[in-house]
């Protein structure tokens, strides 16, 4: 399984941080999994600030992360799932998405927290989507790198221009 290796990060107060959530809908089961664990996480941290905007897919995660990123937050999470088909579609929407999510994190300076699932079968989401019977709980994961990498940005210098 993929978790293997992670961190064992205790939550860490996060009171401060303004966050938003923008979650896809395709896969209503993994991604009401995804959702919920994002909000665990912003409960466990302390964040009392937070919005979720739900958009039609995957593909639309970074358009709608960007324009949260610049609208005042301090930390964005993308959560979404692709699962592979029987056409190119599925390396598309994943390129596109990541590459897209990864431009918004370094176009804006805010942190965007991962949780983008692209999996093989529905299975290997339903695995990670954090629900009772998942081995892993990727929005809470994504949710938690996003707030830790918004509280190490915190304690940097501001860059020069």
């Amino acid at each position: 399984m993929s978790g293997h290796g992670a961190p064992d990060t205790a939550p860490v107060d996060c009171s401060g941080l303004r966050v938003a959530v923008v979650a896809a809908t395709w896969h209503q089961e993994v991604m009401d999994g995804l959702v919920a664990g994002a909000l665990r996480a912003l409960d466990a941290h302390g964040v009392e600030r937070h919005e979720t905007v739900r958009v039609p897919g995957s593909f639309e995660l970074p358009v709608v992360a960007s324009r949260l990123a610049r609208s005042g937050y301090d930390a964005v999470v993308a959560l979404g799932v692709v699962i592979r088909g029987g056409t190119p579609h599925f390396e598309y929407v994943c390129a596109a998405a990541t590459d897209g999510l990864s431009r918004v994190a370094l176009d804006t300076g805010v942190p965007v927290g991962f949780g983008l699932l692209t999996c093989d079968t529905e299975q290997q989401a339903l695995d990670r989507a954090g629900l009772e019977d998942s081995v892993e709980d990727k929005g809470y994961e994504a949710t938690q790198a996003a707030l830790l990498t918004a509280l190490a940005l915190d304690g940097l210098p501001e860059p020069l221009t």
